[in-house]
């Protein structure tokens, strides 16, 4: 392949035959504010915020109409490219191309430049452009004003040069880019419903061995008790007052100190460390209040418990104990209320069914063998994830720079099998 040096800041080198020039003589930037407003007998349509803040594409399917025209919004319309101005989204690298709408004009946040793109740059091949996370953090490392609110300003934008093959390439580069894109996607996203899969599978089985135990034949009885249902013949229908203890934590905002040497445990988990401990033992600590209410947590040794928190004590198996109350799932009970709030006496008047510690102890050791097995596999799918992503965004960048040539014989491929 025959380069030359691209004598640009964020790229070393281009094809030969690829000509340089600003985005100002490739696009208008926020055309817009030039361009008017529609017309009150004009149908309009709003793009959501959230939306907007995902990279990836616009089109008829997720919009929703708007009757009113809200001010101070940006304009923009079919084959616009949106990209990100402000600190948050720019490190995010998101963006989003306007691939279709069903009215002339929508709006959207101001907090997006929009390219419109003109007659000597295919629209799609600028969005992957700008969307090359090489390009962004060089977009990034060149934002002004102040930290946590800095701004890719649309100077920039519209100073900086791009290399850029004909038209006839940008679109074969865009049908390749569009192709290959959709397929790491898809299976991108099919990775991700493996994962909920499995944790849906993961949650399944343990309700399944903490209220059925490890026999799958087990005699089965009624409890006598509509919530709990049939429980193995064996097994005591009880009142949890009946085998735990429980009491609040205590206040922990002025024990938390940086070095501390003992774990501060709150409704969600380990919050800080403390000098102190008001713990040393095996227990369950609860969620008592607000949105983490609800929650369990095995703790063994010295800690603090805050008072966000509630203390569960008893002559059971701490860790079965920990897997039975988060199947009971007191958090969804207590969200239906305005302050959602777990109390002592809500878990001591849970009716369940109990086996013996043994028992519990074959239980825990079956969801601990099984737990690590999904934990293995998930990992597995979160790095395959990651590499897919690596793989997507080296992809984009290799073609939109001339790394990759991109030939119409690469296109037909990339169609028929993926990329």
């Amino acid at each position: 392949m025959n380069l030359k040096k691209a004598n640009a800041p964020w790229l070393d080198s281009v094809p030969a035959d690829w000509p340089s020039s600003r985005i100002r003589n490739m696009a208008r930037l926020s055309p817009g504010y030039s361009d008017g407003f529609p017309t009150p007998d004009e149908r309009c349509t709003v793009v959501p915020m959230e939306l907007l803040s995902a990279a990836g594409t616009i089109d008829t399917t997720l919009l929703q109409a708007f009757e009113d025209i809200p001010g101070g919004l940006t304009l923009f319309e079919t084959g616009d490219v949106l990209f990100a101005k402000i600190t948050p989204c720019m490190e995010n690298g998101k963006g989003a191309f306007v691939k279709s709408l069903p009215t002339r004009y929508a709006f959207g946040s101001t907090e997006f430049h929009v390219l419109r793109p003109n007659h000597n740059i295919d629209a799609t091949f600028l969005y992957y452009y700008t969307f090359n996370p090489i390009f962004r953090a060089y977009a990034a490392e060149n934002m002004s004003g102040a930290a946590g609110q800095k701004r890719v300003s649309s100077r920039f934008l519209k100073d900086t040069r791009l290399f850029c093959p004909p038209l006839q390439e940008q679109e074969r580069i865009a049908a390749y880019l569009d192709a290959s894109c959709a397929a790491i996607d898809a299976a991108v996203a099919a990775k991700r419903r493996q994962i909920d899969l499995l944790d849906n599978f993961q949650r399944v089985t343990i309700t399944e061995v903490v209220t059925r135990g490890l026999n799958e034949s087990v005699l089965l009885k009624d409890s006598g008790v509509l919530e709990l249902g049939q429980i193995p013949a064996h097994w005591r229908r009880t009142k949890l007052r009946y085998e735990i203890s429980v009491r609040s934590g205590d206040f922990a905002s002025d024990k938390l100190e940086e070095d501390g040497e003992y774990p501060v445990i709150g409704g969600n988990g380990e919050m800080g460390r403390a000098a102190g401990y008001n713990i040393d033992g095996e227990i369950v600590v609860v969620g008592r209040v607000g949105a983490y209410c609800g929650n369990a947590h095995y703790v063994k040794g010295r800690a603090w418990i805050s008072d966000n928190a509630l203390i569960v004590e008893s002559n059971h198996d701490k860790r079965f104990l920990t897997h039975l109350i988060r199947v009971l799932d007191f958090n969804s009970t207590a969200k239906k209320t305005a302050q959602p709030l777990v109390t002592g006496t809500q878990i001591k008047n849970t009716y369940v069914g109990m086996p013996q510690v043994a028992e519990q102890e074959k239980i825990v050791a079956f969801i601990e063998k099984m737990s690590a097995l999904f934990a293995s596999l998930r990992e597995t799918l979160s790095s395959q994830i990651e590499a897919l992503t690596a793989y997507r965004k080296s992809l984009i960048h290799e073609c939109v720079t001339g790394q990759r040539r991109i030939s119409e014989a690469d296109v037909q491929q990339v169609d028929r099998k993926g990329p």
